[in-house]
């Protein structure tokens, strides 16, 4: 169980003496922290996506800690979210894309991970009320995998979204029983549904024990439907043109090289028109946190609860020449705002430490105090971080790996492009591909600020970026840097994709510790031995 410390154990016979007099106030006094995440869909942090939430920013980011290196280890929803509730890596979690068939909310996953995610042992190891309420995983209510009357274990209220995003016309998991919503804003608007039933949770829980909260928006998220006091907000704002937007993605993976340059004036239009509604959609949001945290203030539980904001996965609008969309291994796709406050946070900071969302789940459990040692997660608590310890041995590497999406067949529409790609516009640029198939070992040290990126192409397509002077990516040095330097990250890649728990943390490449053996590189353990396909699963 949770290990409780013998001052804790003081306490709680402290507890036991005062109940009599005051239940409520001695038992909030007493208890572990509570915790709060805030996870928004598709939200990026390297295009000004956190600009329009004034109220957050206020109440968390300057209440507490900005993360200014935060990173997903695959920019896609569903892979992205297992792992936040898993704390591993796609290759341990298994799941890879958006699909059933790419493990997303199947039956495979809800019999090997779902009970051992973070908020089961929350609730079974450590006595948390646990709350759920938005956006699950993208296929979570397909007939296929139990509908919307499966609740994943280690949920103590659950209101789940039936399958992907939407603001209207959508149905919720109300702990097991669907729940229809049609579109009037008053009642159906589904991130200030998401608001009022947190509000109605911290009302009506008990207050015996400590509570996990766990609040996913769908904003903002495609259809990018803006709450209608909101929908003339940002009219003179555009998609930010800096140096990598609108041009070609030269030396860069082929699906990269096929979209169009320059931009037709429609598709400029159209992603600016998207940038301008995503902003739209996150000021309900902004209203969210804001009763939230006073809630919390009046329920007299705020300087006993760690708040975390943050995103499944980063953006692109235009970036390369490429439309909308994420799942790309750039920063605009794979870097993600993180903002938390809590108790023993100091206001204001900000930190350049390497974390990743596979960190959320070990940071949760490290605050309820649950032996780390006893999960098999590949991330790190960040709890020294937020107390500000000195003196931290932290990472300096992790590792990004997608699996790509295509059809079998050609795209109609585009039948130049052939079999095996997907996302496409009208205008035949395509966000995806069967082999946009990659894997990243992304490294800030403080010697390099590096990433090195392998396909699982014909080509072994090779793209290598030194962000200290190309921070937006735009040449691949993987012909130009140092052969050793190649050689050492190819082997890196081959560990990193074969780790597990405390094999996911060691040394990296530029690290004292380091150890590199080049005899390795030619042993059974090659190149193709390390992909991860559907064909695993």
């Amino acid at each position: 169980r949770c290990a409780m410390s013998p001052a804790a154990v003081v306490r709680g016979l402290a507890l036991a003496a005062l109940l009599m007099l005051s239940p409520a106030g001695a038992a909030r006094q007493a208890r572990r922290p509570n915790v709060v995440l805030i996870l928004t869909d598709d939200q990026d942090v390297c295009l000004g996506g956190m600009t329009p939430l004034k109220k957050t920013n206020a109440l968390i980011a300057q209440m507490g800690i900005t993360f200014l290196n935060a990173y997903v280890p695959s920019a896609l929803c569903c892979p992205s979210r297992a792992s936040i509730l898993t704390g591993k890596y796609p290759h341990n979690h298994h799941v890879v894309n958006n699909t059933l068939e790419g493990n997303c909310s199947s039956k495979l996953w809800q019999k090997i991970q779902e009970p051992y995610t973070f908020p089961a042992l929350l609730k079974t190891m450590c006595g948390y009320q646990t709350f759920f309420a938005g956006k699950y995983l993208n296929e979570y209510g397909a007939e296929d995998a139990g509908g919307v009357g499966h609740v994943p274990p280690g949920w103590s209220f659950w209101y789940a979204l039936e399958k992907n995003s939407k603001y209207y016309n959508y149905t919720l998991s109300v702990n097991g029983k669907a729940r229809r919503h049609g579109e009037n804003y008053s009642v159906d608007y589904l991130t200030d549904v998401l608001a009022n039933m947190s509000l109605d949770f911290l009302e009506y829980k008990s207050n015996f024990e400590p509570f996990f909260m766990m609040i996913s928006t769908p904003a903002p998220h495609s259809p990018w439907t803006a709450a209608p006091q909101y929908m003339k907000s940002f009219q003179n704002v555009s998609a930010p043109r800096n140096s990598n937007f609108n041009i070609h993605g030269k030396n860069k993976h082929w699906l990269i090289r096929q979209a169009k340059t320059p931009m037709t004036n429609s598709s400029i239009q159209f992603l600016d028109d998207a940038y301008r509604k995503r902003w739209q959609t996150l000021l309900s949001v902004d209203d969210l946190v804001e009763k939230l945290v006073k809630k919390l203030e009046v329920n007299g539980e705020l300087d006993n609860t760690y708040i975390f904001y943050t995103s499944d996965n980063g953006f692109h609008t235009g970036q390369f020449s490429l439309p909308i969309d994420k799942r790309q291994l750039y920063e605009f796709d794979i870097k993600v705002p993180l903002l938390v406050r809590g108790p023993g946070i100091k206001p204001n900071q900000t930190n350049k430490m390497l974390v990743a969302n596979i960190d959320l789940g070990p940071t949760i459990l490290d605050i309820a105090g649950y032996d780390l040692n006893k999960t098999q997660m590949d991330g790190m608590s960040l709890l020294p971080l937020l107390r500000g310890d000195k003196n931290l041995t932290w990472r300096s590497d992790f590792l990004v790996e997608y699996q790509g999406e295509g059809y079998n067949g050609s795209d109609p529409t585009c039948p130049g492009l052939g079999p095996g790609v997907t996302h496409c516009f009208p205008d035949c640029v395509c966000e995806d591909s069967y082999n946009n198939t990659y894997a990243c070992v992304r490294t800030l040290s403080t010697s390099w600020d590096l990433q090195y990126c392998e396909f699982d192409d014909r080509e072994v397509f090779v793209e290598v970026y030194n962000l200290t002077a190309d921070p937006h990516q735009i040449n691949n040095i993987a012909k130009t840097i140092d052969q050793e330097i190649l050689e050492k990250m190819n082997y890196r890649l081959m560990m990193l994709q074969s780790c597990s728990g405390a094999t996911c943390r060691t040394p990296g490449v530029f690290d004292p510790g380091y150890r590199f053996d080049p005899r390795l590189m030619f042993s059974n353990h090659g190149v193709r031995a390390r992909r991860f396909s559907a064909r695993s699963l």
